[in-house]
């Protein structure tokens, strides 16, 4: 007996990213993924292309997007808050100095057959900085 498609059954769309969310300056935003899936989605889906990507380097953490105007170039500030935060969000959290690679999102890519939460950069710059959240906009 052929089985017919079930058309009330919900089709599987990806979702959108659980993702932290801190406002900065200037109208930008940072989102930092929670999960593996979250970061590929994050990195992968969400970011534009000239959004900047953060990643703590050599220890597991979040991907981290730094969003704002696709024509303004981020502040050195602004890229250095962003990296402070994807350095908060990994396994380099209580550390002291802590080296972030960041690069334009059109630069990350997905190696064939990857398990989730693994890209590959070109073009980076490594940024150091201590971890931490930037405090609320008022």
């Amino acid at each position: 007996m052929k089985k017919m498609y079930d058309h009330s059954a919900p089709v599987f769309s990806p979702a959108s990213p659980n993702v932290h969310e801190y406002p900065l300056a200037e109208g930008w935003v940072v989102m930092a993924g929670k999960t593996d899936l979250d970061n590929d989605l994050l990195s992968l889906k969400t970011a534009g292309p000239n959004d900047w990507w953060f990643h703590v380097r050599g220890m597991p953490g979040s991907h981290v997007l730094l969003i704002g105007n696709q024509s303004e170039e981020p502040s050195a500030e602004l890229l250095r808050q962003a990296a402070a935060i994807a350095a908060y969000h990994s396994k380099a959290r209580d550390g002291g100095t802590v080296s972030v690679s960041a690069t334009l999102a059109k630069y990350v890519s997905k190696p064939r057959g990857a398990k989730p939460g693994t890209v590959t950069i070109r073009k980076e710059i490594v940024i150091k900085v201590r971890p931490g959240i930037p405090k609320p906009l008022s």
